[in-house]
């Protein structure tokens, strides 16, 4: 019976609250509905500090079944936590006429999404955002201040680049070879620094939105 209710919550997020943390590992025992489960300071927030009795929310990356029972394998880091605080957020989202097609996350720091709408009507990133920005205020203060890049998603892929390169402006995308997923960036002198981004990191999570390595 747990083992089913465990596997329904797979890829989803769970409330939870804190029981203990345990000050030499770092890792936080925490009360899910019935039980309890571990979230290892792997999968925590860099920086991030818990106190008994706070409650959080926890991404369920995988359920296995146990000699002990089932066991959930809990999550802060994963780019799934994101996505689903996005679903519960955003109603454009949840109802499929806003669809997200790529995330790049780096835990505590940055996280790019990139969503799309089929109908040209809706302006998928302003659903995203919400009115005076408050939807995506609430999923930054859920993840301890973590910075949104919501960008638009294309089909075609010097397009896609430009977009996730952002906020730095691209002049131009060159992909030699269409096999082969690598391309040129083309920026504006005063922007190159924006576009690498602080420890290269706007540049390294645009190449993990698009799946291309960018020059």
């Amino acid at each position: 019976l747990l083992l089913k209710e465990y596997e329904s919550r797979q890829h989803d997020i769970v409330s939870a609250k804190v029981l203990r943390v345990d000050p030499v590992r770092g890792n936080v025992t925490l009360e899910i509905g019935s039980s309890e489960a571990v979230l290892p300071k792997t999968e925590q927030i860099p920086d991030e500090t818990f106190t008994e009795g706070q409650r959080i929310k926890v991404y369920v990356v995988d359920v296995q079944n146990t000699e002990k029972g089932p066991r959930l394998m809990i999550s802060r880091t994963h780019p799934g936590l994101v996505k689903r605080l996005f679903e519960l957020e955003v109603p454009e989202i949840f109802d499929g006429t806003v669809e997200i097609k790529s995330i790049a996350r780096e835990a505590g720091s940055r996280t790019k999404m990139a969503v799309w709408a089929e109908d040209p009507v809706i302006d998928p990133i302003g659903a995203c955002v919400g009115p005076k920005g408050g939807r995506v205020a609430s999923i930054v203060n859920e993840l301890g201040g973590e910075k949104m890049d919501v960008v638009f998603y294309s089909e075609k892929p010097e397009e896609f680049i430009a977009q996730a390169l952002k906020p730095s402006d691209v002049i131009r995308v060159e992909i030699p070879d269409p096999e082969v997923k690598a391309c040129t960036a083309i920026v504006p002198d005063n922007q190159l620094s924006l576009a690498i981004g602080n420890k290269g990191q706007n540049a390294k999570l645009a190449a993990k939105l698009t799946g291309f390595k960018i020059d």
